[in-house]
């Protein structure tokens, strides 16, 4: 259990609803990724606070979530069918768990250098922390109301009040005075919206640049195991929904690449720490990268239901339809918005606020079976044409508005 009030809590079985809870860990995990690298790229022991407050609410969702499988499993059949759920289940506890590592070396002062705030901003959005302010012209109105993602680009993505967690806000949520509200988005978007919400400057921090040409390779190889990692977990839950082992194959490539590259950054970081003053303060670095590699073997424990054979138990599938991002799979129709031009060009995220985190470009047979190439992680340059299938993350209003676009105006009428 992670420090805190809640440690202390009692959990008792009660009847809940497994889809409800692994909805909850699935977003909690999800917003502990972001809040924990956030709290280091800002060195924020309140952000970091935060993770630990949300990773003993995990601790309480996976107890309830293992006590209500435990009570579902009548025989060997329904064993054989919860498996991949329990996996989902110890899955979404250790990235909690692995956040809540990444928190302590900020609350800790394990030891850090600067280049690895140097190197963040480019691997995430920023995430702020920000107590609404009584007098903040957001106070008393809905999100819907406010229309920030839409307006900013910045997007509220978790609400605390009086002591209670709110994941991914809807439309219809008010804000009320008092509110910790996390901020993320763009840099100077947020740094505005931030202004407005606590009625003061946000105090952006300025990191310094790496002067270790060792040490600097391996604060870019955390950087690219984030974001591996964090792709990987996003596949694993796609290669459920859809029951796909074609993604489930591309998450279990994807944690090989980050094993490969903890090796590297390891040997990197031996190298550098003869030449820095104090090796001792680069004990922060090895905690993150230990850290973040559990977060990408946790996106294979999600997908290895479907990597076995079992498949993925419908309350899994259910569940993450259930959660407040969503994930989709488009076609690409001839003759739509996205046919013949680039996720850039159609300003696809601008435009919708959903991430496309894969790409698959139509083949030909081989063994009977369909083949097809995925482009993971495809960026603004990437090209779109009709038959392509993608899959991309975001919101369900956002999700609704990229269908749209996918669409042939012939098919939309």
């Amino acid at each position: 259990m992670a420090a805190g009030d809640e440690a202390e809590v009692e959990v008792k079985y009660e009847p809940v609803s497994v889809k409800e809870v692994l909805a909850e860990m699935k977003d909690t995990a999800e917003l502990l990724i972001d809040l924990s690298y956030s709290a280091v790229l800002l060195g924020s022991d309140e952000v970091a606070s935060e993770v630990l407050e949300l990773e003993s609410r995990m601790d309480v969702l996976q107890l309830r979530a293992r006590m209500s499988l435990l009570m579902a499993a009548r025989n060997p059949a329904d064993a054989e069918a919860l498996a991949p759920v329990l996996g989902v289940v110890g899955a979404a506890e250790k990235v909690s768990d692995a956040a809540g590592d990444i928190a302590k070396v900020v609350l800790e002062d394990i030891g850090l250098p600067d280049a690895m705030r140097a190197a963040l901003p480019e691997a995430l959005e920023t995430v702020v922390r920000a107590e609404l302010d009584p007098a903040s012209a957001y106070a008393d109105r809905d999100l819907g109301d406010l229309n920030l993602e839409t307006t900013t680009g910045v997007r509220v993505i978790a609400i605390r009040r009086q002591g209670d967690w709110l994941p991914n806000p809807d439309a219809e949520t008010v804000l009320r005075a008092g509110d910790v509200v996390l901020l993320r988005g763009p840099a100077e978007a947020t740094a505005k919206v931030y202004e407005t919400a606590a009625g003061e400057p946000y105090d952006r921090p300025e990191p310094a640049e790496p002067a270790i040409d060792d040490l600097e390779r391996a604060v870019d190889s955390i950087v690219l195991m984030k974001n591996i990692s964090e792709l990987a977990v996003d596949l694993a839950y796609g290669a459920i929904i859809f029951d796909s082992e074609d993604l489930a194959e591309e998450v279990l490539e994807l944690e090989a690449e980050v094993d490969a590259l903890q090796s590297r950054f390891e040997a990197w970081t031996l190298r550098a720490a003869g030449r820095v003053d104090d090796p001792v303060a680069l004990r922060g670095l090895v905690h993150l990268a230990s850290a973040t590699e559990v977060i990408s073997d946790a996106a294979l424990e999600i997908s290895e239901g479907v990597i076995r054979g079992l498949g993925a138990h419908p309350v899994i599938a259910e569940a993450v339809r259930a959660s407040d991002e969503v994930i989709v799979r488009l076609t690409v129709d001839a003759g739509s918005d996205l046919d013949g031009t680039t996720l850039g060009a159609r300003e696809v995220k601008t435009d919708t606020g959903m991430r496309v985190i894969a790409v698959r470009r139509p083949g030909g047979e081989a063994d009977g079976r369909e083949t097809a190439d995925w482009e993971i992680s495809p960026g603004p340059e990437t090209e779109l044409g009709a038959g392509d299938v993608f899959i991309a993350k975001g919101t369900r209003s956002g999700a609704e508005r990229l269908r749209k676009l996918s669409h042939s105006s012939l098919e939309s009428r």
